[in-house]
């Protein structure tokens, strides 16, 4: 048994508890959701310096599951789980990329992009769903009668849940948008044998849907709106101060669609600073698709109000999000971190993942808006020179490689690209070949200059 105990408890305070393995995921007396607490006062009796060297000595080695980025740090996140019941792909442990170059050309050196897209399915969302699917194996070990899991997705969660799900040996159910997913994203959870549901809706219509089957308990519930994802999803914050050796970055710019993303990373460093792991907390930044952006709109008001909207198609698909159920959530941290959150169109979305491409990334949409926000952020001076950024890139482009595609040849609409490369065409003459790269060569110093 551990000494260590976590518990669902209401966003808003409500005095009520419940256990994880509970299947609940609103307070039965407000409504509003519901966040995992832990025994704060039974984590500080292993000092600050005991945790650090405990999560540094497990970090990345072959001691099942300590090796994973997530559960290396079990404690903090269902630390009562037999490890019998962990499903783990060897999730987390992404690197932090120096993307020195593209970092030089907008005036800030000290920029970081954690690469969490270099995971099992190809994206952050592992990190959650690790957790999830443990505990419910384990309340199905125990002898509780869920027949599947399901999930509202526009790609990732999808991919995730049906991935994990395929390790544990449950059933997955995924309701998706129909056309609003690309191919890449499709096959994720067709492979992994899940029931795959493609509806004429948007993820907003998919999200009130499976809200409305998971009612029936034999179903349970795989969104964010299940706190259980958050507890693996803030270990990124974890993570990535780990690896600058427990120091903290001035910035963090993470895009936001159902919000859960920016609440998660929130938590992390807010546990880790009440228990003396850090010192500072970082600034955040929340960058939103100006075609699904209610969390800015609402952020130019002061979070006076909010209207969640109709969310207009994104090439960032995963944040085309119109009503996200994070949103109280997502506020709270960033009053927490003096955050700000700021849009971007299509085409800045579009042409800054290019121009950061020719710099060595290999960028999803999702970190093409993120990117975008953090260029205005700089020219704004809101984030200065000489501060430590990081950036949170959220999958791997190769989910992407049509989008990019068409963004080379030119036939994304209503996006004129600037880095357009389009492949050449020329006959089997080496003089040509030659000719063509002197041209090549010429234009990509002048580039550089």
């Amino acid at each position: 048994m551990s000494e260590y105990s976590a518990w669902f408890e209401c966003i808003n305070g409500c005095p009520q508890r419940f256990s994880l393995f509970e299947i609940i995921y609103r307070c039965p007396s407000c409504g509003d959701l519901l966040d995992v607490q832990h025994d704060m006062d039974a984590l500080r009796r292993r000092s600050a310096a005991a945790w650090m060297k405990l999560f540094d000595e497990r970090y990345r080695r072959n001691d099942f599951p300590y090796g994973s980025g997530v559960w290396g740090k079990k404690e903090w996140v269902v630390p009562f789980i037999a490890n019998e019941n962990i499903v783990s792909t060897y999730e987390g442990g992404t690197n932090l990329l120096w993307a020195e170059r593209y970092g030089k050309m907008l005036g800030v050196e000290d920029l970081w992009v954690k690469q969490c897209g270099n995971s099992h399915t190809g994206s952050f969302k592992d990190l959650g769903m690790t957790v999830l699917v443990s505990v419910v194996k384990q309340m199905i070990a125990e002898g509780q009668n869920i027949a599947a899991i399901a999930c509202a997705s526009t790609g990732d969660t999808s991919a995730a849940l049906a991935n994990y799900c395929a390790a544990a040996g449950i059933p997955a159910v995924v309701l998706l948008p129909r056309n609003k997913v690309s191919p890449a994203q499709l096959v994720q959870p067709i492979a992994n044998g899940a029931l795959v549901v493609s509806l004429d809706t948007d993820f907003d219509g998919c999200m009130a849907l499976v809200q409305e089957i998971t009612k029936e308990k034999t179903v349970y519930l795989a969104n964010s709106m299940n706190s259980l994802r958050l507890e693996g999803q803030k270990t990124v914050a974890i993570e990535l101060v780990q690896q600058f050796d427990w120091e903290v970055p001035d910035w963090v710019v993470i895009p936001g669609g159902n919000l859960g993303n920016v609440s998660a990373l929130g938590k992390g460093f807010l546990m880790m600073k009440e228990l003396g792991l850090i010192q500072k907390l970082p600034r955040i930044a929340v960058a939103q698709a100006a075609n699904a952006n209610p969390l800015y709109l609402s952020y130019l008001n002061n979070f006076r109000t909010f209207t969640p909207v109709q969310a207009k198609k994104t090439l960032a698909s995963a944040i085309q999000i119109g009503n996200p159920v994070s949103y109280k959530r997502a506020v709270k941290v960033l009053q927490q971190f003096d955050g700000v959150v700021e849009q971007a169109t299509e085409s800045e979305l579009a042409d800054e993942a290019a121009l950061a491409d020719r710099t060595g990334m290999f960028n999803c949409p999702h970190t093409g808006v993120a990117l975008a926000v953090f260029r205005k952020l700089v020219e704004r001076k809101v984030i200065r020179s000489n501060q430590r950024v990081v950036v949170i890139s959220t999958a791997h482009g190769l989910k992407f490689s049509e989008q990019k595609t068409a963004y080379h040849l030119g036939k994304i609409p209503d996006v004129q690209p600037k880095y357009a490369n389009h492949p050449l065409e020329l006959p089997p003459d080496a003089r040509k070949v030659v000719d063509a790269i002197r041209r090549f060569a010429d234009k990509v110093r002048l580039m550089e200059a």
